[in-house]
């Protein structure tokens, strides 16, 4: 059986989705959420399943870009102090690893950017600055906001948008490829 067609419409579905949902996001949460992360002593990143790779993914990128950058739940991983930032992904909203670090991120003065589908979550609350993508929940079995699996747009956003940040912030930055490359992990 050629599944080949059927893989070139399903990736035309994802794309259609991705751009489609680009046009539902608040410019100005962007604009800030760029403000606090040029103003971050440090950037701490935290989120599970595949939000957590997503936010694995962009640690990396703005790692390159020379922030200082933390995974939470990695033995390295310092306190989170004012001055910091916590950008915590979580669908729902609801996730309690993300919930609890969220809430002792505030506790400690740093601010708390949630990148979530809920913007009235638990999570939400705790935050300093909502990126709110409005995708499909994971339980969403409809097909009335996306065709894909569970939580698949919302997760697959996650890393575009942080890539889009980290992009505009290296535009801004004045720095070339070949400025960024001595960070890239030469240790693989």
């Amino acid at each position: 059986m050629n599944y080949g067609p059927a893989t070139i419409s399903n990736l035309q579905t994802i794309i259609t989705e991705q751009q489609a949902l680009a046009t539902h996001i608040d410019i100005s949460q962007l604009q800030k959420c760029i403000d606090y992360i040029q103003q971050a002593k440090r950037i701490f990143f935290m989120g599970t399943g595949r939000s957590g790779l997503a936010l694995k993914m962009a640690a990396m990128r703005f790692m390159h870009l020379g922030y200082q950058v933390y995974v939470v739940g990695e033995v390295v991983t310092p306190a989170i102090l004012e001055g910091d930032i916590l950008i915590a992904a979580s669908g729902s909203g609801t996730t309690a690893t993300v919930l609890i670090p969220a809430q002792k991120a505030q506790q400690n003065k740093a601010k708390v950017i949630a990148i979530t589908t809920a913007p009235e979550s638990a999570l939400s609350k705790s935050a300093d600055l909502i990126l709110h993508i409005p995708a499909a929940g994971k339980t969403d079995f409809s097909d009335t906001v996306s065709k894909q699996y569970a939580g698949s747009l919302y997760e697959q956003f996650v890393l575009l948008l942080l890539d889009a940040v980290f992009m505009t912030l290296w535009q801004h930055s004045g720095k070339t490829k070949e400025d960024l490359w001595p960070r890239h992990a030469n240790l693989e």
